[in-house]
């Protein structure tokens, strides 16, 4: 008996639902911001063994951040059609287990960039961690439609992680880093609460959409969108040594995205939350693998 459930939890599903309680494609995004603060940092390529611990460490806390949310919104997940097939919502996997492998890993990831890297990476990715699993998850998601103004500072963690990685010392440019990740994940998560926000209503959650309805959510939307401009603009004025890849990347990537912001808030026809969404995601991408060019051109 014991035997027999041993190998059950050994199966490929068992595994995927684990895979799945980090939530792997947003991991993929707050890595690559990661890493380009780390190529930015050093000025060039940061060295592939920093790289692995950097990336990986990080990697375990957000995967772990993920995971206990999971376990905490359960409930709420069980009401959404985005977040109904999650592995603790559908009972494939226990809440106990979501608990319990999240601090699992946050306890590994921490032991690891501690020893691997630095005890200032190491600090940075746990605040992160923090952020999001107590202010965001615990705390605002469930209270205020300023949720995600308030909790979304916790992607904005992982530039800051990486650029500590190659120095301790924090100065201006990855403290915009953050800055630019923070201003950027409202519009963000806005264009993808519009479109679902059916499921946040039925769930409860005072998503901005669900309590002020969407012409003001979009004009908030396009005053986010408007101080990206600033923000993006001034992390090339602190670091030069980004270079001109940056900077028209900086310059071509707000025109569009705040283009596409300005058009949802106007009400034209062919745009759409689902276009300014994944607008959003070419920005940051962009604006972020610019500065990998950036650097190595210069």
């Amino acid at each position: 008996m014991e035997r027999g459930l041993a190998v059950q939890t050994l199966q490929p599903w068992r595994v995927a639902d684990y895979v799945a309680l980090t939530k792997p494609r947003i991991i993929l995004l707050l890595v690559i911001t990661a890493f380009c603060a780390m190529v930015a940092a050093r000025g060039g390529w940061p060295g592939t063994r920093l790289a692995v611990d950097t990336l990986g460490g990080l990697t375990l806390s957000v995967g772990a951040a993920h995971a206990i949310n999971m376990w905490f919104d359960r409930d709420i997940d069980q009401l959404m059609e985005r977040t109904r097939n999650r592995p603790v919502a559908t009972g494939r996997v226990a809440p106990e287990e979501a608990l319990s492998f999240g601090i699992f890993l946050e306890t590994v990831s921490f032991m690891w960039l501690t020893w691997a890297v630095n005890g200032r990476a190491a600090e940075a990715s746990l605040a992160g961690f923090l952020f999001y699993v107590l202010v965001y998850t615990v705390w605002l998601k469930r209270r205020t439609p300023q949720n995600i103004v308030i909790g979304g500072a916790a992607g904005a963690f992982p530039p800051l992680v990486g650029w500590a990685a190659v120095d301790p010392h924090l100065g201006w440019a990855p403290w915009l880093m953050f800055l630019i990740i923070f201003l950027w994940t409202p519009p963000h998560f806005w264009a993808l609460a519009l479109y679902k926000q059916e499921d946040y209503r039925r769930a409860k959650i005072p998503m901005l959409p669900v309590i002020a309805g969407p012409s003001a959510t979009t004009r908030q939307m396009a005053v986010y969108a408007l101080l990206l401009v600033p923000a993006s603009l001034a992390l090339y004025a602190e670091d030069p040594a980004l270079g001109v890849p940056y900077l028209s990347a900086a310059i071509v990537l707000n025109l569009l995205f705040g283009a596409a912001v300005w058009a949802l808030w106007r009400r034209w026809r062919r745009m759409t939350p689902e276009r300014v969404f994944a607008s959003s995601l070419f920005y940051m991408a962009g604006l972020f693998g610019s500065m990998v060019l950036g650097t190595l051109w210069h």
